[in-house]
């Protein structure tokens, strides 16, 4: 899956890939070392026990308030 996310200090931002069923899937965790900008990746997931068909939903939480960031794209192939 590829992911784009805009935002000032990337080390603060975690990252989950939420199945249809609710399930998570941890895709980045939060680093206070990482101070780039930006989150432009790919990730790999097994979620073979998931039903591909339904809502996925890419999950984008920050753990520090002062910085700014939104989800400018994410795909997901399977």
């Amino acid at each position: 899956m590829d992911v784009d996310i805009k935002h000032t200090f990337r080390g603060d931002v975690v990252v989950d890939l939420v199945a249809p069923d609710g399930s998570t899937y941890r895709l980045k965790n939060s680093s206070t070392s990482d101070s780039a900008d930006n989150i432009l990746a790919t990730y790999t997931v097994n979620a073979s026990s998931e039903v591909a068909n339904g809502t996925w939903r890419l999950k984008a939480q920050d753990t520090y308030r002062s910085d700014t960031g939104y989800i400018d794209g994410w795909k997901l192939s399977f």
